[in-house]
């Protein structure tokens, strides 16, 4: 049975309504719990963007890197498979699309501790004879965030005051890409990494595809008909130094197992617009 540390985040959240869905047994651990009696792991908990830095430069490292560990010696002794969830940000400024075998030069405390996370996890389970999984997601949305701000899954931030008629600012003319993945596609292609995925590899959770800001941003304003003003603003320096400018990655792996993409970016900002008008 598959254990869940990071069931309350965005996508930990969503992950285990796909479960419930389909019909998967799963268990939850509780953040205060290291603890699991499951060989199998699924590990979302992590911090979320790379703005902590100003207020507690220990918290990514705490979260990321330390408590990681505390649950790898708290289970080390029956522990199967520990599949770790990270981030695109670990790439950095590296060739497109970025490959699962591409040099990764991350930048900024949330990026460089999730991508030394990683490099841990490797040492760990070669040490004590654990299998893992590096699963890097894409940009991920779709569905209602609570939590998303400029900081943290800005689209959906950025849609949500379309619908709002309020303005919205976008760095370098909205011209900045990503690899967007709706909420639905991305539970079903983590959980097919879990099943048909080889262990002890990293794989890439994207659609391939680059996508520009300003077209979602513009498709969102035709579909509800929105008055915002549109404020096209300078990248602001800290985030010069801690992001790319763009970014997308190459899915070849995932597709190999068997992944079909069944949202597309428009029909995906569609669902998401009559989500947040419903919230």
């Amino acid at each position: 049975m598959l254990s869940i540390f990071g069931s309350t985040g965005y996508v930990g959240s969503n992950f285990c309504e796909y479960k419930d869905a389909i019909g998967d047994s799963y268990v939850t651990i509780p953040r205060n719990s290291l603890k699991s009696t499951n060989g199998n792991f699924l590990y979302f908990i992590s911090t979320n963007n790379n703005y902590n830095v100003f207020d507690n430069p220990h918290v990514d490292i705490n979260t990321n890197l330390s408590h990681m560990i505390s649950v790898l010696e708290a289970n080390r002794e029956h522990l199967d498979v520990f599949n770790f969830i990270s981030s695109w940000f670990v790439y950095g400024n590296t060739d497109l699309p970025a490959r699962e075998d591409s040099h990764c030069f991350p930048t900024g405390f949330y990026s460089i501790t999730k991508k030394c996370a990683e490099d841990l996890l490797i040492s760990y389970c070669k040490t004590f004879g654990i299998n893992y999984r590096i699963i890097r997601l894409c940009n991920v949305y779709g569905k209602t965030d609570l939590k998303a701000s400029a900081k943290k899954n800005a689209l959906h931030y950025m849609v949500e005051r379309v619908i709002n008629n309020e303005e919205v600012n976008l760095y370098d003319g909205g011209n900045v890409i990503r690899d967007y993945m709706h909420i639905n596609d991305t539970c079903e292609a983590i959980d097919l990494v879990l099943k048909k995925g080889g262990v002890n590899e990293i794989f890439n959770i994207g659609n391939g595809e680059p996508i520009k800001i300003r077209d979602i941003i513009d498709f969102s304003m035709k579909i509800t008909k929105s008055t915002s003003k549109i404020n096209h603003i300078e990248i602001p320096e800290f985030h010069k130094v801690v992001q790319v400018k763009d970014m997308y990655l190459d899915n070849s792996k995932l597709l190999s197992l068997g992944y079909k993409k069944k949202n597309d970016i428009e029909l995906g900002i569609k669902r998401l617009c009559k989500e947040l008008k419903k919230g």
